[in-house]
């Protein structure tokens, strides 16, 4: 399903799970971090690779104390990716990964499907990171920024909110996790 957007391997994961794939042909990570967490280890193992970091926290809203992703973060995610499409025989294996590999990596790798293949809805691009990462619930504010920036008229936000709304009905315990941690934008149409 991947391979209908982009002609090189994906994955996404979480930090714990960097490890596992040193071995697994990786030539280029995004990489976004909390912005107080160490370098993680384990791309000492990776062997030769291409890295952009990216530091924010996984927020949806400006909240004090904490670094919201902002849409100079989105356009240099978006940046990477023309770079990666412009010259794709460099690219063997593409690894995205934040603290969980949950919200901010799967958002960031849906605008780059998106943005690699704007013929086709958004909904196909975010089915094919759900493909990857079943657990994807990608963060709001990046798919905002993307959608504006893709010039996609709402079909990237209402991708992202079906999904939510799909994993919101299997896993209800993450709808009040979401309302408990200001992420109830996400969240607003499953509440009674």
């Amino acid at each position: 399903m991947a391979r209908d957007f982009v002609p090189f391997g994906l994955t996404v994961c979480g930090l714990e799970e960097l490890a596992g794939f040193g071995n697994a042909g990786v030539s280029h990570v995004l990489s976004i971090l909390d912005p107080d967490h160490p370098e993680p280890p384990a791309f000492a193992a990776y062997g030769d690779h291409q890295r952009i970091e990216f530091r924010f926290h996984d927020i949806i809203d400006p909240t004090p104390g904490e670094i919201a992703p902002q849409k100079h973060d989105v356009e240099r995610i978006l940046s990477f990716g023309r770079e990666l499409m412009a010259a794709p025989e460099r690219c063997r294996h593409l690894l995205v990964h934040c603290h969980a590999g949950i919200s901010r990596s799967t958002a960031a790798l849906t605008m780059l499907l998106v943005q690699a293949r704007p013929d086709r809805p958004a909904a196909d691009a975010m089915d094919a990171v759900a493909a990857i990462r079943g657990k994807a619930w990608p963060n709001l504010r990046m798919i905002e920024f993307a959608d504006a920036a893709l010039g996609r008229n709402g079909d990237l936000i209402a991708a992202a909110r079906a999904r939510h709304r799909k994993v919101g009905l299997e896993r209800p315990e993450l709808v009040q996790f979401m309302i408990d941690n200001g992420r109830i934008r996400e969240v607003e149409d499953l509440i009674d």
